[in-house]
């Protein structure tokens, strides 16, 4: 900044994104009220076990067991020594406001540096750092929850900014920006977006290579990129141990190995990475792409938060919908239709980036001129094309098939944030273009009514003509809703929503109607912008009311279309938000003493809540084991059911000899593996007390006899046919480990006698050297057993569990998990964030310095 003015400029915009952060969440963000969000709660679940353990030791556990029988704490509660070295700045750069208000403030800040950066005016810079922040995915990740998406992707426009000053032989300031905030980027531990940004980051490397080539420039250029691959390696640094850990990690996940298995079942994965229906289980429709113009273009949302749970929406919430239900009994069957008729399976609202701003996106890419315009046009492009996933699958098993890393994530409708980016950057890019024209009317009048003139068309399309964009009734997810209906009892087997036709009819209108409103909305706030620019192209108005007026209009328009999927209705007081309160079953198990057993709660196997007080054996995490994955699909998944009770009868043998002898041996292989992980409580109602499972084996027992082979097929095979309770089998590699076992002794014993999540202690007795085996789940790394000072080695027995072999006599095993390479990586990151620091305070002295010579 050169003088006093700019400053205050700068202040005014700060002070502005303050006031917008707090009005948003007005009053809630003042009054202290929360949400319950999903994803928050399931987190705050998974980690439970280890904040109680921390709050009572003031330790940190590296592993857990409160999901999927046990798995390492790098993805649930990452928590490093370094971490702290900048983790504090997240308040700093939320400038202390309350929460939620200060994620839409760091989001917009962000945005406000970069444009600032780029050599934007203060006002201008402005309306892109809201239009950025209000994009209505990003309220709406907050409203689901998805917070350290939310404050990854608050670091992208800075972090960007750091790679321009760069590139402007700004080095030392820009690389300290770089560095710091792709550090706190990855430290938000949301590596999809992390990924994708590095695209967007290539982007913009490879256009300033274009510029340089062009005028000559390369050796500077390739100077640049040195710089910058020296702050991107100095931010990699500072995260090493969450990076290091999640890359070892991943390698026996779901999302970075595929099963050993040949023999594939149902919901296996086929390949490395994750399964192409998995992958774009969410993909954008293409008609729908079309909510970055208007916002309700497939109905909006199909659950929204609302008072602390996330509640499905439907067309007779509308007054529309209530005068329809007045007119006859049949009308109550509107209830089966939300508003949302688009082609996911749900949805909590729309990508909406404002149709100013779009307006401005298409505007900007017909006169910014340079590598950089092409750069983001190709970019919004490629996004939207890889959003639309199945809906154009052969352009997305291109990149499944030959992009690193893209096959690791799911849901590809949210790599929409790059257009979320590119689209209001390229748009404020073009509005500076028109403001300081010398010759507007002449140069510009033209590209503005062709690409406002286009977006008019379309506006003008879905208010006279809305079902071009996409029939709105009776598409996929209303026959599913029907079908669900009718399974659960709700309506008679011999339904048909055929046989009334006025409830369609009435319903695909009111659907119709949702489109017609906002075109005519999107319509109303592109005119009002059009006709202001028209006005200063004509010397009618000033460019302070130009700029004024757009930046009003983009506010409103962005801010009123948020509201409709995260409000004050979203919100509850402190007091009512404990998501996590426990059942009658819940509490009968809570009186057990025994400090290690494992629950099954058959209806919320895919959950994370039972996780909160138990160590379940079921779940919800994105990266989970995959041989825990296969045991789900050839064993848990069949004993995770209501029909469990029926199940467990097979122990008497009375009852199974109804069952054929192939079938009652392979139901009774589903109840070992039960036992096996020391299942001791099942759940079938949480109103009632659970079932005790009284043959769980406990949490380590002697074998008599174990089997080696030669795969991991037949190592799962063999869980068909051997009682683990006496019986184990390992692959061909755990033979110099475990050996022979030696023949069941009388006064053999192990007992635990000490539990913590990531420390197990053992007290046994035996005659002769014996197999143990453990009902805790086998991982390759970072777990050591010790035997009275002695090492022992740790195999892997029944597909996933621990085995060691104990010595003759008496002694204490202590079985732990330390990786070494916590250490290791922690001493890497003091070192990075330190030199982080020495830059940013380089880099600020020498702009000082440089300004003061201005």
């Amino acid at each position: 900044m050169k003088n006093k003015k700019q400053w205050l400029a700068l202040l005014g915009c700060v002070i502005v994104i303050v006031a917008v952060s707090l009005a948003f969440f007005w009053p809630d963000a003042i009054d202290g009220n929360v949400l319950r969000q999903h994803d928050m709660q399931q987190g705050a679940a998974n980690g439970q076990e280890l904040a109680q353990y921390r709050a009572e030791t003031g330790q940190h556990a590296w592993w857990t067991n409160s999901l999927f029988g046990g798995m390492p704490a790098f993805q649930i509660s990452p928590s490093y020594g370094s971490t702290a070295l900048f983790s504090w700045l997240n308040s700093l750069y939320g400038l202390w406001l309350p929460q939620p208000a200060n994620l839409l403030c760091m989001m917009m800040l962000g945005m406000l540096l970069l444009l600032l950066t780029m050599r934007c005016r203060p006002s201008l810079a402005l309306i892109g750092a809201i239009a950025w922040g209000l994009s209505s995915y990003f309220v709406i990740i907050i409203g689901a929850g998805h917070l350290w998406k939310f404050i990854t992707l608050s670091y992208v426009p800075p972090t960007i900014a750091g790679l321009v000053l760069i590139y402007r032989n700004r080095r030392l300031l820009g690389a300290a920006v770089a560095a710091l905030f792709m550090a706190l980027q990855i430290s938000s531990n949301h590596f999809q977006m992390t990924y994708y940004f590095a695209w967007v980051m290539s982007g913009f490397v490879i256009a300033y290579a274009v510029e340089a080539f062009r005028g000559n420039r390369l050796r500077e250029w390739g100077i640049n990129t040195a710089v910058l691959a020296g702050a991107m390696l100095l931010a990699i640094g500072a995260n090493a141990p969450n990076l290091y850990h999640t890359y070892e990690y991943s390698k026996l996940t779901m999302r970075g190995r595929h099963t050993e298995l040949t023999a594939q079942t149902p919901g296996a994965q086929q390949s490395a990475g994750l399964d192409r229906d998995y992958i774009t289980m969410y993909s954008y429709e293409k008609a729908e792409t079309f909510s970055l113009l208007i916002p309700d273009i497939k109905g909006g949302a199909s659950a929204k938060p609302y008072q602390g749970g996330m509640v499905p929406t439907s067309l007779t919430e509308t007054e529309q919908g209530k005068e329809m239900m007045r007119k006859g009994p049949e009308m109550t069957l509107l209830q089966l239709f939300g508003p949302y008729f688009g082609g996911a399976e749900g949805t909590n609202g729309p990508v909406y980036v404002g149709a100013i701003i779009l307006a401005l996106f298409l505007f900007g890419c017909i006169v910014v001129k340079g590598p950089v315009k092409w750069a983001l046009v190709v970019l919004t492009v490629l996004s939207i094309f890889l959003a639309w996933g199945r809906n154009m699958m052969w352009f997305t098993d291109l990149f499944i098939d030959l992009m690193p890393g893209y096959s690791k994530f799911r849901t590809v409708e949210s790599i929409l944030v790059i257009a979320e980016f590119t689209i209001p950057l390229l748009a404020i890019l073009g509005l500076r273009e028109l403001l300081r024209a010398e010759k507007p009317w002449e140069s510009m009048r033209k590209p503005l009514l062709i690409s406002f003139g286009l977006c008019l068309f379309f506006c003008l399309l879905g208010l006279l003509m809305p079902s071009i964009f996409g029939s709105a009734i009776m598409g996929e997810r209303d026959q599913q809703t029907i079908a669900q209906y009718m399974a659960y009892g709700a309506l008679p087997q011999n339904f048909n929503i055929q046989d009334y036709p006025s409830v369609l009819q009435a319903a695909e209108q009111m659907r119709l109607d949702l489109v017609k409103t906002d075109s005519l909305r999107s319509l109303l706030f592109i005119g009002i912008a059009l006709i202001s620019l028209l006005g200063f192209m004509r010397g009618k108005i000033s460019r302070k009311v130009a700029v004024a007026i757009i930046g009003v209009a983009v506010l409103t328009d962005l801010f009123t279309a948020d509201r409709r999927y995260l409000n004050h209705d979203s919100f509850v007081e402190p007091v009512t938000a404990e998501p996590f309160t426990p059942s009658n079953a819940d509490k009968v198990i809570l009186m057990d003493s025994d400090p290690d057993f494992r629950v099954l709660d058959v209806n919320r196997f895919a959950s994370a809540d039972p996780s909160y007080f138990h160590k379940s054996i079921g779940g919800y995490h994105a990266a989970k084991l995959t041989r825990y994955q296969d045991l789900i699909d050839r064993h848990l998944s069949f004993v995770a059911r209501p029909e469990i009770t029926e199940l467990l009868s097979l122990r008497d043998d009375s009852i199974a000899a109804l069952y054929d002898p192939a079938d009652a041996a392979w139901l009774r292989s589903h109840l070992n593996v039960l036992d096996m992980l020391n299942t001791k409580y099942i759940i079938t109602d949480p109103n009632v007390a659970p079932i005790l499972n009284e043959g769980a084996y406990g949490n380590a027992w002697f074998v008599d006899s174990i089997d080696y082979v030669d795969n991991a097929d037949a190592e799962m095979d063999a869980l068909e046919t051997i009682n683990p309770r006496h019986q184990a089998v390992a692959d061909e590699q755990f033979r110099p480990i475990l050996g022979q076992a030696s023949a069941p002794a009388p006064g053999d014993t192990i007992r635990l006698t000490a539990y913590a999540p990531d420390c197990l202690t053992f007290d046994y007795s035996v005659s002769a050297p014996r197999i143990a085996v453990f009902s805790e789940v086998f991982f390759p790394w970072g777990w050591k057993a010790e035997a009275n000072g002695e090492t022992l080695d740790i195999a892997r027995v029944d597909y996933l569990l621990r085995a060691v072999r104990l010595p003759a006599g008496k002694g204490r095993l202590v079985m732990s998990f330390r990786p070494a390479s916590v250490k290791t990586t922690d001493s890497v990151a003091y070192a990075s964030v330190a030199l982080i620091y020495l830059l940013l305070l380089g880099g600020a002295l020498l702009a000082f310095r440089q300004s003061r010579k201005e």
